[in-house]
């Protein structure tokens, strides 16, 4: 008995909507397939030619070999290193094509102002990648000759000497808002948008100290600028006469650990192919060189292991900000 014309019009519908369903289901494969058919842009929140920038360069370039497609890096420096990201966060849509380094300020600078994205729930976590050695320089023609010198010059002129950092709340400044707390002595912190700014700073003579990673290795070893102090667990191999801040009797040690992200939503499948080709980058021996020249080691963590790391510091993090005092009034 042939169909009646309402039961093959139902019947066409019920197909349509198997088809369309098994479209979308596949959509999200599809797509992690077809990922990357374009150039990834790759936002280093900070300017160029600091120790942030002359790594992720390295970095995107041999990534981009494994990917098939460039890795293209995109300075937007400002915020203490959180405009980048956050403008991400907010504007680019999760496919892949966007994505950026994500410094520790991003989980602290919310604790200290509101800000227009979470650090937690508004970025997907690709891998952890490296962390900085932080040193404290002055010119080479200081009067400082240790950190000592210097921290004995800030208790008896309060207030009246200054270093500069890479931004408000970011880990060079904490760090020595830390040592400030401690030797019980009054700073003048001068915030800037980055490392290469701020060594430019430094040798101008308009700033007296800097605090930050090691964008002023060559500085150093090219005689300009004196390393007063570390902030590692061990003295480094680069610098081994140099103490470290425990040495001196200040139980401060950090290294800053960074990763990659993209905004939240992110497909998992084009998430791992990011976090497989970066791997694959952090273990390439031009990398490496390039880690031993800003003195830094890998720091891997799988996106799951980086996310928790995140979560857990977000909420660490936030007792060392009200104990400075630099938490934001409710």
């Amino acid at each position: 008995m042939p169909l009646r014309p309402a039961l093959k019009s139902t019947r066409r519908l019920f197909v349509a909507a198997l088809a369309a369903a098994a479209a979308l289901g596949s959509s999200g494969t599809a797509l992690a397939q077809a990922y990357p058919s374009k150039p990834i842009t790759l936002i280093v929140p900070w300017p160029a030619a600091g120790s942030t920038d002359r790594h992720f360069r390295a970095l995107a370039e041999i990534a981009g070999k494994h990917l098939g497609q460039p890795v293209v890096v995109q300075n937007q420096p400002g915020g203490g290193g959180t405009n980048g990201p956050g403008a991400m966060a907010l504007n680019a849509k999760p496919d892949g094509y966007t994505v950026a380094q994500f410094p520790m300020g991003m989980l602290r600078i919310p604790h200290m102002q509101k800000t227009a994205w979470h650090p937690i729930n508004d970025f997907s976590f690709i891998i952890g990648l490296s962390g900085y050695t932080f040193g404290f320089v002055v010119r080479a023609d200081s009067p400082y000759k240790t950190f000592n010198d210097y921290i004995e010059a800030a208790r008896k002129q309060p207030g009246k000497i200054d270093f500069g950092s890479t931004g408000v709340g970011t880990s060079p400044h904490l760090l020595i808002e830390e040592v400030s707390d401690v030797a019980q002595v009054q700073l003048n912190h001068i915030p800037f948008k980055g490392n290469a700014d701020q060594m430019q700073a430094l040798l101008g003579g308009h700033v007296m100290a800097a605090s930050d990673a090691t964008g002023w290795d060559k500085f150093v070893d090219a005689g300009q600028m004196r390393l007063l102090v570390t902030f590692g667990a061990n003295r480094t191999k680069r610098w081994p006469d140099v103490p470290t801040a425990k040495d001196l009797g200040y139980n401060i040690v950090s290294n800053s650990p960074y990763g990659l992200v993209g905004p939240k939503g992110m497909d998992p499948a084009v998430m791992k192919t990011l976090h497989d080709a970066f791997k694959k980058a952090m273990e390439d021996p031009k990398h490496l060189e390039v880690l031993a020249q800003l003195n830094q080691d890998n720091w891997y963590r799988s996106g799951d292991e980086y996310a928790q790391w995140a979560r857990e510091t977000f909420v660490k993090d936030k007792a060392l900000i009200e104990r400075l005092g630099l938490a934001a009034k409710p």
